[in-house]
């Protein structure tokens, strides 16, 4: 799915490439149906939108794990999956979405992601 900032998924897509413009695949998703609202890839063998179904599930997991520990008062802010060579990284907002990114962890510095995450996600809300 390619994105257009004629809505607020795009608009988001298009404000973290301003940010992060060597990042390697981004996507905004919806957490109820595992669907990509808008994505984008740098990198041809990364398939932002397969990887959002994916992802959904991760989120949903933690998120049952959470329940079955009682974790009242708690909530998920983002989820950090580290690879040998890249960062993916996922930001929930507070109305059922998540931002998706990814980056190579030799070019990015992860507390700079995370920033530009945390403004973005901002703007879903």
């Amino acid at each position: 799915m390619a994105y257009s900032v004629n809505n607020p998924a795009g608009k988001v897509i298009d404000g973290i490439l301003q940010d992060l413009p060597g990042l390697m695949a981004v996507a905004v998703v919806d957490t109820n149906s595992g669907m990509s609202l808008a994505s984008h890839s740098n990198t041809p063998s990364i398939n932002p939108d397969t990887a959002a179904a994916y992802n959904t599930e991760v989120v949903k997991q933690k998120q049952k794990a959470m329940a079955a520990l009682k974790l009242q008062g708690e909530t998920i802010e983002d989820i950090l999956i580290t690879l040998s060579n890249q960062i993916h990284l996922l930001k929930l907002t507070e109305n059922n979405k998540f931002i998706y990114l990814v980056v190579n962890s030799r070019d990015t510095n992860l507390a700079i992601a995370r920033e530009v995450l945390r403004t973005h996600a901002s703007s879903l809300n």
